[in-house]
């Protein structure tokens, strides 16, 4: 449109409409559409001013159409899910957070409509109602990946999660057993778990990952067992085998050969049959769940006189404890806990087997000297 001097406008057009106020249009350079400002304007002046604007983001690359943010929240997480490659267990548990603790907040408004006000409100009120604070840290963080992600498609300008300190929480301190009371509980509890008391404590093996063991992983001649799956268990009961959440996952763990005995008498006893069957089984020669353990690990938890606060998976936190105390490294460590979280894990994580033994040989030497000082430690 020519302006009052006849010399056509370089970008964009103004007109009066009938209501005498002045319309500003231009077209997207995004979509080649044709875009109208969100609202009129009282005088032509404000109408240039406001496509002069518009002119200066696209020159700056920071130009983003009015209505990109009247994008609908709840369908575009939805798709942003469905197009996640996830393990079936971590899918079930984010679909859940976003549709227990996300959805009922944003899941019917647009994603312009999430400010950093509103997120900082709809996370203090899912405190204040109890919701735990690790459940609360996970909405936070998945609420953050999925608006990242509106924003790298230009349709919000910033992500309003910016809540300082919000996408973590103090993990308080785990209980860790002394060598004489992980033997307390794997004496206290029903033969067909004892070795895998002793191999959760002595490996720092997780409880999926030991569940999914195969006899052909247990090397008792190296006194290595290699870590090649671990086993999940989905909403619906429904067990299966995935591969570790990363590369370090995979990976050959050394234990003590004072476990031998124990892992020789469980394979006779106790283990399926085969080189494929499962080292560790249920009561009934099923899987081995976390149901049809949980009882049992309680009652000789109880047993053996171990604070009701210990869960199975402080066997874990134990074994790197001793793993410490006999003086492996932190890039060590990592490896034998299959833990990725940095690029030098990555390289060492097929650190020397001599290296490994040697961790090995002096978690051998805790158990001999807790086993000759006795129950009592005289």
């Amino acid at each position: 449109m020519a302006n009052s001097k006849g010399r056509r406008r370089r970008f964009g057009t103004v007109r009066q409409l009938a209501s005498g106020r002045w319309q500003a249009r231009y077209r997207d350079p995004l979509s080649g559409e044709t875009k109208s400002a969100p609202q009129t304007f009282a005088t032509k002046t404000d109408a240039d001013v406001w496509l002069t604007t518009i002119e200066a983001e696209i020159i700056r690359g920071t130009y983003q159409a009015p209505d990109a943010g009247k994008v609908a929240f709840g369908p575009f997480a939805d798709d942003w899910l469905r197009h996640r490659k996830l393990e079936d267990r971590s899918r079930e548990r984010n679909e859940g957070v976003l549709r227990l603790h996300i959805k009922p907040t944003f899941g019917a408004g647009t994603l312009a409509a999430i400010t950093t006000p509103r997120v900082r409100a709809w996370r203090t009120a899912l405190l204040d109602s109890g919701v735990g604070e690790p459940t609360v840290v996970k909405a936070y963080q998945l609420l953050r990946a999925i608006l990242n992600t509106a924003v790298d498609d230009e349709l919000i300008r910033r992500n309003p999660c910016r809540i300082k300190g919000a996408d973590h929480y103090d993990v308080p301190e785990r209980p860790v057993l002394t060598v004489a009371e992980v033997y307390a509980v794997a004496d206290a509890i029903q033969a067909r778990y004892r070795a895998l008391v002793l191999l959760a404590a002595f490996t720092t093996l997780r409880f999926g990952e030991l569940a999914s063991l195969r006899r052909r992983d247990l090397d008792l001649s190296r006194c290595v067992v290699l870590v090649r799956r671990a086993q999940s268990e989905l909403q619906n009961g429904k067990l299966a085998d995935k591969a570790p959440k990363s590369a370090a996952g995979v990976r050959p763990v050394a234990f003590p050969a004072e476990l031998v005995p124990e892992l020789a008498h469980h394979l006779e006893r106790f283990a399926a049959v085969g080189r494929d069957g499962h080292l560790f089984q249920g009561p009934r020669g099923g899987l081995l769940r976390r149901s049809n353990f949980r009882d049992d690990w309680t009652t000789a938890r109880a047993e053996a006189g171990v604070s009701g606060d210990v869960h199975f998976h402080d066997l874990r936190h134990t074994g790197n404890t001793l793993a410490s105390s006999a003086g492996a490294s932190t890039r060590e460590l990592m490896t034998r806990m299959g833990h990725s979280t940095t690029r030098a894990a990555l390289i060492y994580q097929h650190m020397t087997s001599d290296r490994d033994q040697h961790i090995a040989g002096k978690l051998g030497e805790m158990i001999r000297q807790a086993r000759a000082e006795g129950p009592s430690g005289t």
